[in-house]
């Protein structure tokens, strides 16, 4: 038998297997960006989950929540591409630290807008849409330089756990939002949000970032916008990934801006109250293991088979959600969307990461961020007056019915690869034969 000693060494030899969250986090700068950027999290969360409390409490309508969507989310589908420009010709450090600090000001000055007894809608709008373009310039640039504090080898690892803490951030965010807004109002949450944008300044500043180097095919002014467009649409994995997840943001996903929606017209939940934060805590407790489920129990599967499976369990798991009209067996359920949700998305993120070039990685991760944050605010625009005219129940079951559509678009991809592969293959053979008569 071991001793304690013993116990702890052989854990220490175990050796790292690569592409793992563990083998990710063996790195300085990586763990530190990281944990700023989850310390962050948790106040965009605060803000995230209080901010459509809001919106449905000062109109009752499901349109206005929409709309309210659209202004937070929208510049990342129109400036993103944007944002990758800079991201790949600019110091990232300096890129990084002026957007946070712009969504540091702006934050508090949301605060003071919701000071009033009546906040104007029109300041609530404005300053929600400034944030968002500061978030459009902001994201691009993340994504692009998380992979790069890492080894090629280990880009899963930290892909996974980026989406770990996000939805970690995601679980702690409500339940402390939606308590302090229930006792010190929202002006106290947005005013927290804005110094949690400080915690990623800290980090960046403290770690050593990698420098960006120029592609000889690198385009100048107005068309290097088109730049991440056109590398895409050259690599077939990366334009079926950035396909699927711009059709499954923008049909599977209205419901994740309507939350506040659902709970109230399908659970009877009041959205001001602790109850609702812990619904929406539920729904990010099941992001966190899908997120890590990539980088381990998963971390020796196919990402397409990920993502297929993930999408059908998606389908099913929210068209019973969809069904359901008690708080109580919502929790259970709302924790296997979760799930489902991020395993897929964190499974496709990941196969494209190790598809890009560190010199095109912002240009192209722009349109990861247009295909997953810049079509939820059009699919929230779209099903906002679809909802009031009929139900949330009938938007979501057309989501899940998409879902499953692009699980099929998902295994045709995943087969037309392994027959290139094999075609490859026989013609790498033919062709040795043919030189060597063997």
């Amino acid at each position: 038998m071991l001793g304690d000693g013993d116990e702890e060494l052989a854990l220490e030899e175990r050796p790292i297997v690569p592409g793992t969250a563990r083998a990710a986090l063996r790195y300085p700068a990586f763990r530190r960006v990281l944990f700023g950027a989850f310390l962050s999290n948790i106040g965009t969360w605060m803000h995230n989950v209080v901010l459509g409390a809001i919106a449905y409490d000062l109109t009752k309508s499901s349109a206005f929540v929409g709309l309210v969507v659209f202004a937070q989310l929208g510049p990342l589908l129109l400036l993103s591409p944007l944002g990758g420009v800079i991201a790949d010709r600019f110091d990232r450090r300096r890129v990084l630290t002026v957007a946070t600090i712009s969504q540091f000001f702006l934050s508090l000055l949301l605060a003071a807008v919701m000071i009033p007894d009546e906040p104007s809608k029109a300041a609530l709008l404005a300053v929600t849409f400034c944030i968002g373009i500061g978030q459009a310039i902001y994201a691009p640039c993340f994504n692009a330089l998380l992979p790069e504090l890492v080894e090629g080898k280990d880009i899963a690892g930290a892909v996974s756990l980026n989406s770990a803490q996000m939805n970690t951030a995601r679980v702690i965010g409500p339940v402390i939002g939606s308590f302090l807004y229930a006792v010190v109002g929202a002006p106290a949450v947005f005013a927290t949000n804005g110094v949690s944008y400080l915690f990623v300044v800290a980090a960046v500043a403290g770690a050593t970032l990698p420098k960006v180097g120029r592609t000889h095919h690198d385009s100048r002014g107005f068309r290097a916008l088109g730049d991440g467009l056109r590398i895409a649409r050259a690599m077939p994995v990366v334009w079926r990934c950035l396909v699927t997840i711009a059709v499954f943001s923008l049909v599977s996903l209205p419901f994740v801006g309507q939350f506040p929606t659902l709970a109230s017209r399908n659970l009877d939940m009041e959205v001001k109250s602790t109850s609702y934060g812990v619904l929406y805590a539920c729904f990010g407790i099941g992001a966190v293991f899908g997120a890590l489920s990539v980088g381990t129990v998963f971390s020796r599967h196919a990402k397409e088979t990920i993502t297929r499976y993930g999408l059908v369990a998606f389908a099913v798991s929210v068209s019973v959600l969809s069904l359901l009209r008690a708080p109580a067996p919502a929790y259970p359920v709302v924790l296997v969307v979760g799930f489902t949700y991020i395993a897929l998305v964190t499974s496709l993120m990941t196969r494209m990461q190790e598809e890009l070039d560190n010199r095109v990685r912002g240009r192209v991760m722009a349109l990861w961020i247009m295909g997953w944050g810049g079509t939820v605010p059009i699919g929230n625009l779209l099903a906002g007056p679809i909802i009031d005219a009929t139900s949330v129940t009938t938007v979501m079951l057309f989501g899940a019915a998409a879902a499953l559509a692009l699980s099929w678009y998902v295994r045709s991809g995943q087969i037309a690869h392994a027959e290139a592969e094999a075609r490859a293959e026989r013609d790498v053979r033919r062709a040795t034969i043919a030189a060597t008569g063997r």
